[in-house]
């Protein structure tokens, strides 16, 4: 369960440190900012990908340079369809943003790395809730497995890298992150953002049903987007471990379920109806977060509920095109 009393952020801890976000302008890194402004750095870089493209490695040179500490949260992401449509960008994007933005930190003497994974590294059929040991048991579920094993090359390259350089890499697998300012795009986003616009558009066109992806059988954890930017920040801060570290809520709902409570949400009376020719992704999705709790004191603090109407509201109060 979700819990009130939050762990804060030490400002000591980042009194004077030079500080590179990338992806800083997205979904979490747009959080993970937020909180940074509010530390005592030396300076604080946010490159935007229209003006640093981190897959030129002579880029990622550049951005590094004098830098403290590096938080990387750039990556070509989206949800099912996107994956299914793009798998070779996915992979290739991914895989050498990460291979280049560590090795640069390497060579500029950076002093802690923070790479963010995905749940959609974890083998297909992972006993739930998902242990971070059993990361290596198994091929991912397959329709995201281009990006969730260009991800995995993170771990694998920061642990190699301790062992050889006695690099300071960690290593962290977020579970679905939701929240205001998520992607709405219908092209690209994941099942939240995509269903709460289904479900508005649904309900301002008087529309009957709404079709939902899939069987609604398989089941979803989700991480509020705050809570997600304290857990990786409270990691930068406090772990320094080789071992990768799940981040997550402890909460799971059937795509079922999901679908319904964001019908409530939303105010939609129609029905919905489960397109099953459609691939449902993993069958399960569930974190084992001891280890976030044991190593730095994290815990989400956000319940789903408040989070989910948050989500909703926001969306609702962004202008129409």
């Amino acid at each position: 369960m979700p819990n009130s009393e939050q762990v804060s952020l030490n400002p000591q801890s980042w009194q004077g440190l030079r500080v590179l976000v990338t992806g800083g302008h997205g979904f979490v890194g747009r959080q993970v900012t937020k909180l940074l402004e509010s530390l005592p750095l030396s300076e604080l870089r946010v490159p935007r990908s229209q003006e640093a493209d981190l897959r030129d490695q002579a880029v990622c040179a550049e951005v590094t340079k004098g830098v403290d500490v590096v938080i990387h949260l750039a990556a070509n992401v989206g949800g099912i369809g996107y994956n299914l449509e793009y798998p070779g960008s996915l992979f290739y994007d991914n895989l050498l943003m990460g291979v280049h933005i560590m090795e640069e930190a390497r060579k500029s003497g950076v002093s802690k790395f923070v790479g963010l994974g995905t749940i959609c590294a974890y083998p297909k059929y992972t006993p739930v809730p998902f242990k971070e040991v059993d990361l290596w048991n198994g091929y991912p579920e397959e329709t995201n497995a281009p990006y969730g094993l260009a991800k995995k090359m993170l771990l694998v390259q920061a642990q190699a890298y301790r062992r050889q350089y006695d690099f300071n890499a960690i290593y962290l697998l977020p579970v679905n992150m939701y929240g205001p300012g998520d992607n709405f795009d219908p092209a690209s986003s994941h099942v939240i953002p995509a269903l709460i616009r289904k479900f508005v558009e649904a309900k301002q066109l008087q529309e009957p049903e709404v079709v939902v992806w899939g069987t609604g059988t398989p089941t979803r954890e989700f991480l509020y987007v705050e809570d997600a930017a304290r857990g990786i920040l409270l990691a930068a801060e406090r772990y320094n471990g080789s071992e990768p570290v799940n981040l997550g809520s402890s909460f799971e709902i059937s795509i079922k379920d999901l679908a319904e409570t964001i019908k409530a949400a939303v105010g939609y009376t129609g029905h919905i109806v489960f397109d099953e020719s459609k691939p449902d992704g993993q069958p399960r999705r569930k974190l084992d977060v001891t280890r976030a709790k044991q190593e730095f004191d994290f815990e989400s603090s956000v319940p789903f509920a408040e989070g989910l109407q948050r989500t909703v509201d926001w969306y609702l109060a962004q202008p129409r095109t």
